[in-house]
């Protein structure tokens, strides 16, 4: 089941007039990278998707009461009529399964962190609140009193809007107030986030990595090597083309390094079809998350004692971009929900969301914290990991910490166990913090 949906497209025609004006605005005179268009489609402060307004993202009234649905195709019936009723793109899991999934969440905390120090929270993208407000909600009900009374919540959020939508659901209860800030700003951004910060803190990432810009690069042949693609105007018209390069720029470079051999997916278990193509070559390309390793360069450097919860997409069915990694080009109109062929098509009205290789994140993780698999000197000891890593899929994270049982039907059907299979949990934390 495929758990998202795009934007709901501009009506007015104001809307439409300053799209149209975007669409030949986001490159410029100059060639740009294609992690700096992706940014800009979503991103921008005037035009971006998620910039512009808070829509994209619903929120409920209340929780659902799952135990007084029969069963799979009631639930569905109810989704579809809270669509309808709330016209919007979607409901992230956190707010249809709240307050369980949230809470779940806590409780990975709870049983994890140095409770002898002051609870520090982060939340990259906080979406509307919901996560926040049900965090703060357990550990109010669930943590000794001098957890929650000492405790400090922040969201990172880059969207206005969004920011603002924040702070009214966790203003819903009172005295998380004083618990409770809101930044807003560009995570990855290492300026904003000040001097280093020793103690330990937990980061959390619910469905941020999928929205993270990428690179794209590109080789002719299996025996071409990789090159940088740009995008730039054609005779100064409001068309676009692909322009490949050598690979120059660092960040493009630094994230191959890490990645290693692997950038296409071709060292995993696909050696016979890396045979084939050396026979009848034929032109590749790859997305890299330079993104996500942007992020987490500048959350290792500024919170070197971290732990990380993330969860996120790990495949996207349907996808017809080309390339491994490749994004899902959405948007919606007249209430119907239509997938572009070409991220280019993606100019401010149009969600671009991609699967997260829980691998390469992991590897990006250990890379960004400080460890290597090179050894320096022969004879030398392997280098010690960092973090502690493990990465479960939803229904296991769920089963583990949450309360499945709320989210049950009269049948047995399980929304949140049984609809979520294309979306994993990544928990990471420092390896001396392990109890």
């Amino acid at each position: 089941m495929v758990l998202r949906a795009a934007v709901v497209l501009c009506r007015s025609k104001l809307c439409s007039l300053a799209l149209r004006f975007y669409s030949t605005d986001i490159v410029g005179a100059n060639p740009i990278l294609v992690r700096n268009f992706i940014h800009s489609a979503l991103y921008h402060p005037e035009h971006g998707y998620f910039s512009k307004r808070s829509g994209p993202v619903g929120v409920l009234q209340s929780s659902i009461r799952f135990n007084q649905l029969q069963g799979r195709s009631a639930y569905m019936k109810y989704l579809d009529k809270l669509y309808k009723m709330h016209d919007i793109s979607w409901f992230t899991p956190v707010e249809l399964f709240k307050p369980w999934y949230a809470y779940a969440i806590a409780e990975a905390i709870m049983r994890t962190a140095n409770l002898s120090v002051p609870l520090k929270i982060y939340e990259i993208g906080g979406g509307s609140g919901t996560c926040a407000k049900g965090i703060l909600d357990y550990m109010m009900l669930n943590a000794p009193p001098k957890v929650y009374s000492s405790m400090k919540y922040m969201c990172v959020e880059i969207s206005p809007s969004l920011a603002q939508k924040q702070r009214e659901t966790v203003g819903e209860v009172r005295s998380h107030l004083s618990k409770f800030n809101v930044e807003c700003r560009d995570a990855t951004d290492r300026n904003g986030w000040g001097k280093k910060e020793t103690q330990p803190c937990w980061v959390i990432m619910l469905e941020v990595l999928d929205n993270l810009p990428h690179d794209l690069v590109y080789s002719s042949n299996q025996a071409s090597p990789w090159m940088e693609v740009w995008l730039q105007k054609v005779n100064n018209d409001s068309q676009v083309s692909e322009v490949h390069k050598p690979i120059q720029d660092p960040l493009i470079s630094r994230c191959m390094d890490i990645i290693g051999s692997d950038i296409d997916n071709q060292a995993r278990g696909r050696i016979i079809s890396k045979i084939v193509s050396r026979i009848f070559p034929k032109p590749r390309q790859a997305w890299l998350p330079t993104g996500c390793l942007r992020l987490l360069e500048t959350l290792h450097s500024a919170l070197p004692n971290m732990s990380l919860i993330a969860s996120d997409f790990s495949y996207l069915p349907d996808v017809t971009i080309a390339g491994d990694r490749a994004p899902l080009v959405s948007s919606k109109k007249d209430g119907k929900t239509v997938d572009h062929h070409s991220y280019l098509d993606a100019k401010g009205d149009a969600d671009i969301f991609f699967p997260t290789d829980f691998w390469l994140l992991e590897r990006i993780d250990h890379a960004c914290s400080g460890f290597s698999n090179h050894i320096t000197k022969p004879g030398a000891f392997k280098p010690l990991k960092k973090r502690r890593t493990i990465t479960l899929e939803s229904a296991a994270f769920m089963e583990e910490f949450g309360l499945p049982l709320k989210t049950r039907t009269k049948d047995g059907y399980n929304p949140l166990l049984d609809d979520f299979r294309n979306t994993k949990f990544y928990l990471s934390v420092p390896t001396h913090n392990i109890k």
